[in-house]
C-alpha cells in the first residue's frame, strides 16, 4: 500500500515542479500567451487536487503504526499546494497589472521591472523556505523512527525481563524439588536399615531357641 503512495508523491512532485515553473512564466506573457498558460495552471492544480485526495485515500489505508509518517507527509504536501495556489494568485494579478500599465507607457514598464524582480526575489525565497520545510519534514520523520525503535527495545527489555523472572522461579522451584526427593530419600533409607535390623534380631532370637 505505501508504494502505491510513494508513486502517487513521485507523480505530486513532477507535477508541482511543472506549475511552479509556468506560475513564473505567467507575468512576463501578454494577451493570449498569456491566458493560454493561466488555464494550463488551473489544469495541473486541479490534476495536483486529485492526487492529494489520492494519497489521503492511501494513508486510511496503512496500519496505524506506521501511519503517522505518511500523514505528516501529507500536511506537508498540502501546504506546498496551499503556496502554489496563492502563487497563481498573485501571477494573475500580475496579468491585470500589466496590462494596465502598457497603457502608461515608461512610467508602466518600469513598474513591470520593478514587479518582475521583486517577483523573482519572491520565489527565491519561497524556493528557500520550501527546502528549510523539506529539512524540517525529514527531521521529525527521523524523530517518529527513533521514537518506534525506542517503543520497541522497551518492549523487548520487558520481555527478557519476565524471561529472567520466570527462569528464576523456575530454578527455585527445582531446587526445592530436588530438597523434597532428597529428603524421601533419606527417610526411605532409614526404613529399610530399620527392616534388615529387625530381620537380623528375628533369625538371630529363632537360631537361638532352636539350639
Amino acid at each position: 500500500m505505501s508504494s502505491d503512495f510513494e508513486s502517487y508523491e513521485q507523480d505530486f512532485a513532477v507535477l508541482t515542479a511543472e506549475i511552479t515553473g509556468r506560475i513564473g512564466k505567467v507575468p512576463k506573457l501578454v494577451g493570449d500567451e498569456k491566458k493560454q498558460m493561466v488555464a494550463n495552471v488551473e489544469k495541473q492544480l486541479e490534476e495536483a487536487r486529485e492526487l492529494l485526495e489520492q494519497m489521503e485515500l492511501e494513508v486510511r489505508e496503512i496500519p496505524p503504526q506506521s501511519r503517522g509518517m505518511y500523514s505528516s507527509r501529507m500536511r506537508s504536501y498540502k501546504q506546498e499546494m496551499g503556496k502554489l495556489e496563492a502563487d497563481f494568485k498573485r501571477s494573475r494579478i500580475a496579468y491585470s497589472d500589466e496590462v494596465r500599465n502598457e497603457l502608461l507607457g515608461d512610467d508602466g514598464n518600469s513598474s513591470e521591472n520593478q514587479r518582475a524582480h521583486l517577483l523573482d526575489n519572491t520565489e527565491r525565497l519561497e524556493r528557500s523556505s520550501r527546502r528549510l520545510e523539506a529539512g524540517y519534514q525529514i527531521a521529525v520523520e527521523t524523530e517518529q523512527i527513533g521514537q518506534e525503535m525506542l517503543e520497541n527495545l522497551s518492549h523487548d527489555r520487558e520481555k527478557i525481563q519476565r524471561a529472567r523472572e520466570r527462569l528464576r522461579e523456575t530454578d527455585a522451584n527445582l531446587g526445592k524439588s530436588s530438597r523434597i526427593l532428597t529428603g524421601m530419600l533419606r527417610r526411605r533409607q532409614k526404613i529399610t536399615q530399620s527392616r534388615i535390623k529387625t530381620v537380623m534380631f528375628i533369625l538371630v532370637f529363632y537360631l537361638t531357641t532352636c539350639a
